[in-house]
């Protein structure tokens, strides 16, 4: 979103200019304040930044009181970003928090007055527990089996499946775990909340749970809760959970004041209890309800977003993606780069030295990523990196501010006195290497290296800081880095950055390359009905619209000669063939010698109505609507004096074509199509002289 005019504005208290910038679709949100709104943003269009300016523009004109507003989102990250933002406008005052996070201070709050006492304790890490339960029950304890045992009990709290209903719902509702029956699981969900209880605590999932328990059974709880934040905003709304959606009714009450943004296209969590729907039938559950979309896309060129255009357009009609079609806003790149490889270690080779080229060509590492479905595949793409002597960094679930060593480097950080006679980075290596880090990365990969590299991203933040501005001192660069970390604001990997496509969302680089696109990985093995699949396909979105510039897709044909994704059907060129007599020929797409590329999304246009347009007709349009107006009342008279129908002068689309095309001469007319020699001699004078008024 960095290339959209006007980003990060000065903070306004004039509300006219607090939509300056903003393109018409993002102004549209930000002005819609009263009733439900529901937004659907495709990827890169700059949903923040339509939403901060909506709270801004609200609060400016009187509509909103700050402190009345509870913008909510997922992670961490994007909540600091939503605060980031809004400090950034002048509405400071506005609480953006992480869905757990306003549950939590709301339950800390009110359940002593609800249930005399203090909420007890969360407990960071539910394997121990889940551990105990499964050993009592007989159950592996193995690392594996806890990891599926605990991902199956965060499910069944959000999508509120008790322990006693577990067992009949979970195949109806597709859970099925390999390492342990439905039986077992249930049982295992009950000795869980029994060890829980034992020992006087809660879980992540239980904040969520014991705010809406405190709202649904005390009306005052509620009524006060209400009075508070009568304006709700809900960021990633796709990835809602039915716990979420209920914590969220509980908030509203009989309110109507809520605006939920989102893309059904990204929704990648439905394994994790995450509900698209929520999002899709917003109008039929908020009758009235003002349905906006963005589609101008800021992030990508026109042959990344022309290629997650087409791969979305091939579902099938029943994968109910209803997805944006994006509209390119940046000029052109290089086309996007498919490539299949004998096995995976030729496929990591390549991958490591295109982005070795990419380097070597002066883009910077840290503007790379390496995208995979699933954490095995990534030793080989490792190794391949460390070949090539490019520096990398794994990016995992947890969060960054959250790690062992981020947080002791950050203690001592605050602990530290400088040496006045250091600069800034000098002076931060010094405390560094106090706790262990030293200059020159450890051999291989790992948990040591990953270790390291979180240090060397802090190192990052300082060495950015004093590129800046070379006068900053340690003192600064201190308060900079306790500010990220309160605002979760990880920062950029120091190097490429290697990871699942999961842990990508939100995220984006100047290059990216999406590997092991092939059958059985993605899609993955395991994907096996119409909504798992289409759910693949949506990962695969997600991972291609990260690119800004370069995108590398490959795959590997491995021992037993995977074929490519079906998803790419399409997309990547078509494979050479064997003809008759042995000879090689290409094999062609369907296609006509009129084939053209629509201006908008990139994808290649069909009919000859929309070549004439130069674009696909439901792709938004972008002609003046005072200039196709003069062209069709010039084109009436016309026909009137002719005794003609009007469409034997211009068609509608051609009319049209003129309006986008804005054409200045006469060779400029004659390259739009239906506009040849002979109506270039009878109207084209006529023409350009409406075009140049």
């Amino acid at each position: 979103m960095r290339d959209q005019p006007g980003f990060d504005q000065l903070p306004s208290r004039d509300p006219e200019r607090l939509l300056e910038g903003l393109d018409p679709e993002q102004r549209e949100v930000a002005t819609s304040l009263l009733g439900p709104v529901a937004v659907i943003a495709g990827a890169g269009t700059g949903k923040t930044r339509a939403i901060t300016h909506r709270i801004a523009y609200g609060v400016a004109t009187g509509a909103f009181a700050p402190t009345a507003v509870l913008a909510v989102t997922f992670t961490t990250r994007a909540a600091g970003e939503l605060r980031s933002r809004l400090r950034a406008l002048g509405v400071p005052a506005v609480a953006a928090r992480t869905f757990h996070s306003a549950a939590l201070r709301q339950a800390q709050y009110f359940w002593p007055r609800a249930r005399g006492g203090e909420l007890p304790p969360v407990h960071a890490n539910k394997l121990p527990i889940v551990a105990e339960a499964a050993s009592r029950l007989r159950i592996s304890t193995d690392t594996a089996v806890l990891r599926d045992l605990s991902a199956e009990i965060s499910w069944a709290k959000v999508s509120n499946v008790s322990p006693e209903s577990y067992a009949s719902l979970a195949g109806s509702m597709g859970r099925e775990l390999a390492s342990v029956d439905a039986a077992s699981v249930a049982r295992v969900l009950s000795g869980y909340e029994d060890a829980k209880r034992a020992r006087g605590v809660i879980d992540f999932d239980d904040i969520l749970l014991c705010a809406a328990s405190l709202l649904a059974d005390h009306p005052e709880i509620a009524a006060q809760v209400r009075g508070s934040y009568r304006h709700l905003v809900v960021d990633e709304y796709q990835d809602a959970s039915p716990l979420q959606e209920a914590l969220l009714k509980l908030w509203l009450g009989t309110g109507r004041e809520i605006c939920v943004v989102g893309d059904p296209a990204q929704t990648i969590h439905s394994f994790a209890g995450a509900r698209a729907d929520y999002l899709t039938g917003f109008e039929r559950r908020y009758p009235g309800a003002a349905v906006l979309r963005l589609h101008r896309d800021y992030r990508s060129t026109p042959q990344v977003v022309g290629a997650a255009n087409a791969l979305l357009t091939r579902a099938p009609r029943s994968a109910g993606l209803e997805p944006v079609r994006l509209t390119a806003q940046r000029p052109p790149g290089p086309e996007v780069a498919y490539a299949g490889a004998p096995d995976e270690a030729a496929e990591a080779a390549a991958v490591a030295d295109w982005l070795a080229g990419l380097r070597d060509r002066g883009t910077d590492p840290r503007e790379m990523a390496v995208l995979f479905r699933i954490n095995a595949q990534s030793p080989a793409f490792e190794a391949a990196l460390a070949d090539r002597g490019l520096p990398y960094v794994v990016r995992g679930a947890e969060r960054f501010y959250d790690r062992a060593e981020v947080r002791r480097a950050l203690h001592a950080v605050a602990a530290h006195t400088a040496d006045p006679d250091r600069d800034a980075v000098d002076e931060l290596v010094v405390v560094l290497e106090s706790t262990g880090w030293s200059t020159e990365p450890p051999a291989g990969s790992g948990a040591v290296r990953e270790r390291w590299e979180s240090l060397a991203a802090l190192k990052s933040v300082a060495e950015d800081l004093t590129r800046a501005d070379p006068t900053v001192g340690f003192a600064e660069v201190a308060a900079e880095l306790a500010r990220r970390a309160a605002e979760q604001h990880a920062p950029v990997a120091h190097g490429v950055t290697v990871g699942t496509i999961h842990a990508a969302k939100g995220l984006e680089w100047d290059a990216v390359a999406v590997v092991g696109v092939h059958e059985g990985t993605l899609p993955f093995v395991l994907a096996t009905t119409p909504a798992e699949v289409a759910e693949e396909r949506r990962l695969l979105y997600v991972a291609l619209t990260r690119a800004r510039e370069h995108l590398r897709v490959s795959w590997s044909a491995g021992p037993r000669s995977r074929r490519p994704s079906r998803f790419l059907d399409g997309l990547r060129p078509a494979e050479p063939e064997q003809a008759a007599g042995g000879r090689t020929r290409q094999r062609r797409a369907r296609t006509s010698a009129l084939a053209a590329s629509c201006r908008s999304c990139g994808e290649s246009l069909a009919s000859a109505a929309e070549r004439k347009l130069g674009r696909h007709e439901a792709c938004p349009s972008t002609y003046d609507e005072d200039t196709l107006e003069r062209l069709r009342e010039w084109r009436r008279g016309r026909a009137a004096e002719q005794k003609l129908p009007a469409y034997c002068v211009f068609t509608d689309a051609t009319l049209i074509a003129i309006a986008e095309a804005r054409p200045a001469d006469d060779a400029q007319l004659l390259r739009l199509p239906g506009l040849g020699r002979s109506k270039l001699e009878k109207y084209g004078a006529e023409v350009l002289e409406i075009m140049n008024a």
